[in-house]
């Protein structure tokens, strides 16, 4: 199991352990902790919105060629319209990888949800298959 699998914002034993001791060590960090497993879902997409909108500012900058020395024109108008063309390519390469990690991304965590439902499924099976083969006392389950 990895580390990402094991510390995820859900009500995980390692994530209550961390949330305790947080609470033990200094209360800050156990309430840093419980803040993480309630709304630590969010963090992932905000993460992702950040990055857009980084790449999309750092996309406008690199076009006007503020901020990069080397984005200047060089003076030779066929290496400039290329250059141009490659840049506009590698950014279209990264959103797509962008978007492709987000699309993974929203596949492992259904995969989780998924992998949870059976675990809880087979639990309350398990449950139910025990209280039918309980002993009888009375007509009530023992």
């Amino acid at each position: 199991m990895t580390s990402q699998a094991l510390i995820r914002p859900a009500w995980t034993p390692a994530t209550i352990a961390l949330m305790i001791g947080g609470f033990m060590i200094f209360w800050p960090l156990g309430l840093a902790m419980l803040a993480y497993i309630l709304w630590g879902d969010r963090l992932e997409t905000f993460r992702q919105d950040v990055g857009r909108s980084t790449d999309r500012v750092m996309c406008s900058m690199r076009r006007t060629g503020f901020g990069q020395p080397f984005a200047a024109q060089t003076g030779n108008v066929a290496f400039d319209e290329w250059r141009e063309k490659e840049l506009a390519r590698l950014d279209a390469e990264r959103r797509r990888l962008h978007d492709a990690e987000a699309e993974f991304a929203s596949y492992a965590r259904e995969l989780r949800r998924a992998k949870d439902q059976e675990e809880f499924d087979r639990f309350m099976a398990e449950r139910r298959n025990r209280r039918d083969d309980g002993p009888v006392v009375d007509g009530q389950p023992a």
